[in-house]
């Protein structure tokens, strides 16, 4: 509920969205946000109602930030919360134990967050991808039934572009964050098949107005019969249409339930 000034509280829904990206070049736009001089002093980490211990969580350096940090101590710092990110930021850390790395072996608590981040991806109204924008822009609008004032546009030449690398090093990038790789493969999967979806819907939508609009056409003037609409034309025009549907309708598990 939510209170407005000059009447009584009102029901409104809020859905969670969130970007994805490219998980070498996100680690190495966030290093190089670093090596500027960014921190996170002030971010609290709350996990089930508190904040990780220092032992749970040390910092990968002395002084008041790591401005001017290389790309090789960022990814020797093992406590480096850069490292997979995208999956830490989108599964429950409660189910592990939050920051506690004692309570699960490693790899049964990467699965863990690993799956929490695609089923809470999945439940989300929607995700964009950065390296998509276009098409990021086409779900946003036809999810939301909103318009952008203009286009978005792809800027492909970023700091992390620009960085220049060696096999090893990327080699090394994507074991530190391999959660974050498999995260953005499946969401890359998910956002392509709700991309054809909408546009196989917006196909359809269209056929069906075009046919609409020739009816008058088709029928002979001065029956009354004629404005009624054809149950065998509507008939037949929506189950050609609905054969035309993906099998796998994520629309019923999102849309359905606003």
């Amino acid at each position: 509920m939510v209170r407005t000034p000059t009447g009584p509280p009102q029901s409104r829904k809020f859905y969670y969205i969130t970007l994805l990206r490219d998980p070498v070049s996100r680690y190495l736009s966030e290093w190089r946000h670093v090596q500027r001089g960014a921190t996170w002093k002030t971010s609290l980490h709350m996990c089930d109602g508190r904040t990780p211990t220092p032992e749970e969580l040390p910092p990968c350096y002395e002084g008041a930030d790591w401005s001017g940090c290389t790309l090789q101590q960022f990814m020797d710092c093992p406590y480096n919360l850069a490292n997979n990110r995208q999956v830490r930021m989108l599964a429950d850390l409660s189910l592990v134990g939050c920051y506690n790395m004692s309570t699960l072996p490693e790899k049964k608590r990467a699965q863990i967050l690993l799956e929490s981040a695609k089923k809470n991806l999945r439940d989300m109204a929607f995700f964009g991808l950065t390296e998509f924008q276009r098409k990021t822009q086409y779900l946003f609008e036809r999810t939301f039934r909103l318009r952008f004032i203009r286009p978005f546009v792809q800027y492909n030449s970023t700091r992390a572009a620009g960085v220049d690398l060696d096999n090893d090093t990327v080699q090394r990038i994507e074991e530190l964050n391999d959660l974050d790789v498999q995260l953005y493969d499946y969401a890359w999967d998910l956002f392509q098949q709700r991309y054809m979806y909408k546009r196989q819907l917006e196909r359809r939508e269209q056929r069906l107005k075009e046919r609409a609009a020739l009816l008058p056409f088709r029928r002979s003037p001065g029956s009354a019969l004629n404005d009624l609409p054809s149950s065998r034309d509507e008939g037949t025009a929506e189950s050609e249409a609905a054969s035309r549907l993906p099998t796998e309708d994520y629309m019923n598990h999102i849309i359905n339930r606003w």
